[in-house]
């Protein structure tokens, strides 16, 4: 990949989901992941949530058309190489962020690609969102991504498969695979069984590719998902073809969760800081 130069624009990556007041997670953890990768971070918000590091206690949805609307104006002018979704909370706004990408030059066989970062879980794999939505994300959106990238909770909720073993990652990947995505990324931070490991599975319809990485004994891993999904985007948006991007966004996320932090009482993030040369502890700016 090409290195910036000063005064050239980089990249551009828009992430249409919700916000984190506690700063982990959802759009928070998607700019800060994306600044770390080299691209500059644009936004559609869906979601404004009342969120600290023990969960969510409120959640204020956006009209579906301003969703669409934020979309449109950010592609029609400042123009976008990669766009990724988090939490779309509603099946209206899911709708309306199908029409908008295709309104908009934005995923599978259009100018710009797509990851779907489907969140429909929480952190303890309780449903997030209403059947209706899933169903849309499965019918709307699932064939116009270029990769998606769930964790084995969403597995279950979008192809009824419960992942307990490699086998079962591979039948998973199969049955998203059947939806309609170009690639599908089968992340393995979930799977218990795996003590020392995590791999997480990438199939593009004819191959697989296990991506092991180290697996860190910390509870501080909040905005895992949104970082990787961040991540890939940004490898994308810089040129690189999937698979390469796929590692990229492995590279990063495994570093940031090496390097994550305690915040609060509960989870704490997943940290973009190894990323960042401390100029601040350099001395004076000459």
């Amino acid at each position: 990949m090409p290195e910036p130069t000063v005064g050239t624009t980089p990249p551009r990556v828009m992430t249409i989901a919700g916000t984190d007041s506690g700063g982990g997670a959802g759009i928070a953890a998607d700019l800060r992941a994306l600044a770390a990768c080299g691209v500059h971070g644009c936004l559609a918000v869906c979601a404004v949530t009342v969120q600290n590091s023990l969960g969510v206690t409120g959640v204020h949805t956006i009209p579906a058309e301003t969703v669409a609307a934020q979309i449109a104006s950010v592609a029609s002018d400042i123009g976008l190489q990669a766009a990724k979704t988090g939490m779309l909370a509603t099946a209206e706004i899911i709708r309306a962020v199908a029409a908008a990408c295709d309104e908009n030059g934005i995923g599978a066989g259009r100018a710009t690609p797509f990851v779907i970062d489907p969140v429909a879980a929480s952190m303890n794999g309780d449903q997030l969102l209403a059947d209706s939505a899933l169903d849309s994300f499965r019918d709307e959106l699932f064939p116009r991504a270029t990769l998606v990238t769930p964790n084995l909770d969403e597995v279950r909720l979008l192809v009824d498969i419960d992942v307990h073993d490699r086998a079962g990652q591979y039948a998973a990947a199969k049955a998203l695979h059947a939806l309609g995505p170009q690639n599908v990324l089968v992340k393995g931070g979930h799977l218990a069984e795996d003590a020392d490991v995590c791999v997480d599975l990438l199939f593009d319809g004819e191959s697989f590719t296990e991506l092991p990485g180290p697996r860190f004994a910390t509870g501080h891993t909040h905005g895992g998902g949104d970082s990787l999904a961040s991540a890939i985007s940004a490898g994308l948006a810089r040129g690189l073809a999937v698979p390469e991007a796929v590692a990229f966004g492995k590279r990063y996320i495994v570093e940031a969760v090496r390097w994550s932090y305690p915040l609060g009482a509960g989870h704490g993030p997943v940290s973009p800081l190894w990323a960042v040369t401390p100029w601040w502890e350099t001395g004076p700016i000459e």
